[in-house]
């Protein structure tokens, strides 16, 4: 198996982790090329992964410096490292995760925040024992300083909001945050699994739906490379369905017509 290795904390203890349960695992380094120090936590990696004697590659990535530059360095890592790869996730990101949704205006979807399963296989766990099991194999890792970079919303949130929020709450939240990303995700696959019973080519099943229901079965239908359509795409297509007018227009040069009671996708 992938298991993804920066050289940090989690993504070692992943490591060790996996091959403590027995897994044939190989580590894979992403190196952005975002700073002249990164070549040290390619090396660091590599002596973790001889250290634990699993397998070992490097892969550089081109990611320009710019706006966005955390989004887009994530989609760069998540396609060197391929879509079977685990990567060392743990609450502590599963918290920063849901607040970071909760500042774009995400609804649901975005506040379940990252779906456990096997790609996830440490999201139980905290940073304190991610550090503790590195300790206590004696594994170095590497000290990102993009990490205490300000410009990015994910180090303000940890290093600002979430210490903030702990002394307001006068506990830790992240214990919270991570249920609440749970309870969320299981209404999210509830309200899909209702949805996915409706037709949204059908005019008559969408018009009549429930409109939470309707809109999440457009959502589906009409989303596009993998982004639903916003809020008023979503009006305009109902409108169709309830005859309010003949035909409307999305995003992507893509129209929506009303045929004989049925919905068409041009």
């Amino acid at each position: 198996m992938i298991c993804g290795l920066s050289g940090g904390i989690d993504s070692t203890a992943l490591v060790a982790l996996a091959v403590a349960a027995g897994c044939d695992v190989t580590a894979v380094h992403v190196d952005h090329g975002l700073r002249a120090s990164a070549h040290i936590d390619a090396d660091v990696a590599r002596a973790a992964a001889a250290q634990l004697g699993v397998g070992f590659r490097s892969i550089a990535v081109d990611v320009p410096d710019g706006s966005n530059l955390e989004a887009r360095a994530r989609t760069a890592r998540r396609a060197a490292l391929g879509p079977d790869a685990m990567t060392g996730h743990t609450a502590d990101d599963q918290a920063e995760t849901l607040l970071l949704a909760l500042l774009r205006g995400s609804g649901a979807a975005g506040l379940g925040a990252i779906g456990p399963g096997w790609r996830h296989p440490i999201l139980a766990l905290r940073r304190v024992e991610t550090a503790a099991v590195c300790e206590q194999l004696g594994l170095a890792v590497a000290e990102d300083p993009t990490n205490d970079d300000r410009r990015f919303r994910r180090n303000r949130i940890r290093k600002e909001l979430l210490p903030l929020l702990d002394d307001i709450a006068e506990r830790d939240v992240a214990v919270l945050l991570n249920r609440t990303a749970d309870l969320l995700r299981a209404d999210e696959q509830f309200l899909d699994e209702l949805a996915a019973s409706i037709d949204p080519t059908d005019a008559h099943q969408l018009a009549t739906a429930p409109g939470v229901l309707a809109a999440r079965a457009i959502r589906h239908w009409i989303e596009l490379d993998g982004y639903p359509p916003d809020a008023d795409a979503v009006q305009r297509v109902l409108a169709v369905a309830k005859g309010h007018s003949a035909a409307c227009e999305l995003a992507g040069g893509r129209r929506i017509e009303r045929r004989s009671g049925r919905l068409h996708l041009v």
